[in-house]
């Protein structure tokens, strides 16, 4: 009596596979959360436009009579983009991780995955950046419709293409710092002491070359990621108006400290999945 093994064929998942898995899994949950995630990506932009753009010029507070008011306008619209770009990063990748390390252990799902810790890491990355990118687009049509003057903006399609993705990947890079290396009970407590202070002192509000009266401020700013993110939104919708940064020193600015963020967090979340 003979007996016939019956094969059947084995299912190989490679990293690729499973990575691309995880980032649809995470645009799935995003889907289920549009209206939250708009809400989210929407108010706080909505609010620094409506304001300083709007209110202001109405109430006769605006900056420099109407031409400056305009300028001020233009000024302000690329560090919006960045500053909703950072937030959205930091957000959706920071805030997430508390749930994830807490009592839903559902990190515990997703490292076995078929894919290396520092791939799991990177997914989370690239999710919390795709999130940024969106934020960040949620401007533009804040910015055509809300400001009493008009914005001017001149856009180098080349530099915003480029410059965008690396804003929103650095984002969820220091996000992903953010919820690896500090207590999950204290992620929260991140957005008074080191997010806020990042963002006023990030030329989110005024160029960076403007602070050449304040030089020991024009030096020290330069550890925050978010002044390079905010010159290349300004290199990239405004170059017109008043000097920037060097192009190229933004570009080796962001990208050094994607690496980096990514790097620290990276070894961060191994260290809290192994432990």
């Amino acid at each position: 009596m003979t007996t016939t093994a019956v094969q059947t064929p084995a299912l190989h998942s490679t990293p690729s596979v499973a990575f691309a898995a995880l980032l649809l899994r995470d645009l799935a949950v995003l889907r289920k959360n549009v209206v939250e995630f708009i809400i989210r990506s929407v108010m706080q932009p909505l609010l620094f436009v409506f304001v300083f753009t709007y209110v202001f010029p109405k109430i006769g507070l605006g900056v420099g009579g109407t031409a400056g008011q305009a300028t001020f306008s233009s000024l302000l619209v690329p560090g919006v983009v960045a500053i909703a770009c950072m937030f959205q990063g930091v957000q959706s990748v920071a805030l997430p991780l508390v749930t994830e390390f807490g009592f839903t252990r559902e990190i515990e799902d997703r490292v076995m995955a078929p894919l290396p810790i520092w791939g799991v890491a990177m997914e989370k990355i690239v999710a919390g950046g795709i999130q940024g990118i969106f934020a960040a687009i949620v401007v533009f049509p804040l910015a055509a419709f809300i400001p009493a003057t008009a914005v001017h903006l001149d856009v180098q399609w080349f530099e915003l293409l480029t410059l965008l993705p690396l804003t929103a990947f650095c984002g969820a890079a220091l996000g992903l710092v953010m919820g690896t290396r500090v207590d999950p009970r204290r992620v929260p407590l991140l957005f008074g002491v080191v997010v806020i202070p990042m963002t006023f002192l990030g030329a989110t509000y005024y160029p960076w070359a403007l602070l050449h009266g304040i030089l020991w401020l024009q030096i020290i700013v330069l550890v925050n990621p978010l002044v390079y993110m905010s010159e290349a939104m300004r290199a990239a919708l405004t170059p017109q108006l008043v000097p920037h940064m060097q192009v190229w020193v933004i570009y080796l600015a962001l990208i050094g400290f994607s690496i980096l963020l990514a790097w620290i967090g990276i070894r961060g979340f191994r260290e809290r999945v192994l432990t």
